[in-house]
């Protein structure tokens, strides 16, 4: 899973020889904030350069990270047979080297065995990934292609969080890119009690396609790239040192962690998977709730998603797949944010805004006090202000006339404020006094 940058920054050392391509210029500041914190800390990572690597050990860590991410998808509708048949290496390789790719589709051993986890020991969840991405994919490409990556990226997610949007790691990486909280401020998203844009399909997107370009400024090599992605640059330059300096994934596998071995197999895995599910008869699952058309809209209105939901008659946890970067169910107001909604409800909204903002407004959205006016002690004689009014309560001795005199107010205003007709006043009451 995608580690703190904040953590792999005391860690890091960049290639000597970096260099960036016109079309992956680091040009927003952005880029430019993450490639000279990585820069700035070139030395940090020398001590580490003389370690010895743990040896590896392939079956009992290698299927860790499938697995995990694989057992977040929803397969109830998924019901096929698992394909048996032997495939040859020479057809997993044609098929690899077929796809479009910038990046490149090595095979081996550990490829093939991730590719037989994808289509013959998981074809439900590859049924449900092959759905999943018919609304994710889309998003993803058109970021990439505006950022100049490669497309082979899209697939990034499936081997992070298998397109599961709500997808939370225990370390607390979260949504379909998988960011540290840190990492994802650094990179530009909102994280806050009622905002968590790591969630949110777009911004998340726009801040992995940032990250990863910084990480192409550094080594200037996708595989390596990718493996930084998920075990921090700081990991992947120890494990440059500790092999003498070479820059190639399979070059230093033995010395990256654990974990880091399995990811760029997955990843070639993931990408055959899912453009050959149907020579391994996987067809995609059925229709759910990700082919509805949506339509976004921005407002700056501080609103809560159950008053949308009940005035626009749509079902709440339609309204929370669709908008799952608020927390809380709640759009704080003050700054613009994105509200997605069901194409067919979008105009309605526009039109029936003020009747959403006021339903239950009090109990959903106005229950937050902003000023709270605490009553003040003003005296040693137990009298307290609130506002524009003291409360004095009576004592033995007192008398209406005594008690406007410390006041500095006549009596008949202290029987208007108290409602008093005559003189007579009570031990223990309180008399309101104006200031």
């Amino acid at each position: 899973m995608l580690l703190s940058l904040l953590i792999s920054l005391l860690l890091i050392s960049p290639p000597d020889d970096v260099f960036v391509s016109p079309d992956l210029s680091v040009s927003d500041s952005i880029d430019e904030a993450l490639v000279d914190s990585l820069t700035e800390a070139v030395l940090d990572s020398l001590d580490y350069a003389t370690q010895e690597a743990e040896p590896c050990e392939l079956n009992e860590y290698d299927d860790r990270l499938l697995s995990l991410t694989l057992s977040w998808l929803d397969t109830t509708t998924c019901d096929l047979q698992v394909d048996t048949a032997y495939v040859p290496d020479s057809v997993y390789i044609n098929r690899l080297q077929a796809l479009p790719h910038e990046m490149e589709m090595t095979y081996n051993q550990y490829v093939r065995a991730q590719i037989e986890r994808y289509v013959k020991r998981n074809p439900r969840q590859l049924a449900s990934l092959c759905r999943l991405s018919d609304y994710y994919f889309p998003i993803f490409e058109e970021s990439l292609h505006r950022y100049g990556l490669p497309l082979e990226l899209k697939y990034l997610p499936v081997i992070e969080s298998a397109l599961n949007v709500n997808a939370r790691s225990r370390v607390g990486a979260a949504g379909l890119w998988q960011f540290m909280v840190q990492t994802g401020k650094l990179s530009g998203l909102e994280v806050n009690s009622l905002v968590d844009e790591r969630y949110d399909p777009h911004r998340s997107t726009e801040a992995a396609c940032r990250f990863l370009r910084s990480l192409y400024y550094i080594y200037h090599d996708w595989t390596l790239a990718i493996a930084a992605y998920n075990c921090g640059p700081g990991n992947v330059n120890k494990a440059i040192h500790r092999s003498g300096g070479k820059r190639d994934f399979w070059a230093i596998y033995d010395f990256l962690p654990r974990e880091t071995r399995s990811y760029v197999p997955i990843f070639v895995a993931a990408n055959y998977a899912m453009n050959y599910a149907e020579e391994h008869k996987i067809c995609k699952a059925p229709l759910n709730f990700y082919s509805i058309p949506t339509d976004t809209i921005v407002t700056t209105r501080r609103q809560h998603l159950e008053q949308v939901a009940a005035v626009l008659d749509i079902p709440i946890a339609d309204l929370r797949r669709l908008n799952p970067q608020y927390t809380k169910d709640i759009l704080p107001g003050g700054k613009e944010y994105a509200l997605v909604l069901p194409l067919d409800k979008a105009p309605r909204y526009i039109v029936m805004q003020d009747s959403i903002l006021a339903y239950k407004a009090d109990s959903l959205i106005n229950n937050r006090r902003a000023v709270i006016d605490m009553a003040q002690k003003t005296a040693v004689d137990g009298s307290y202000r609130s506002g524009n009014t003291v409360y004095y309560k009576i004592k033995k001795g007192d008398t209406l006339s005594g008690i406007a005199k410390r006041n500095h107010c006549s009596v008949k205003q202290l029987q208007k404020w108290n409602g008093l007709k005559g003189t007579n006043i009570q031990i223990g009451k309180t008399l309101k006094i104006k200031r």
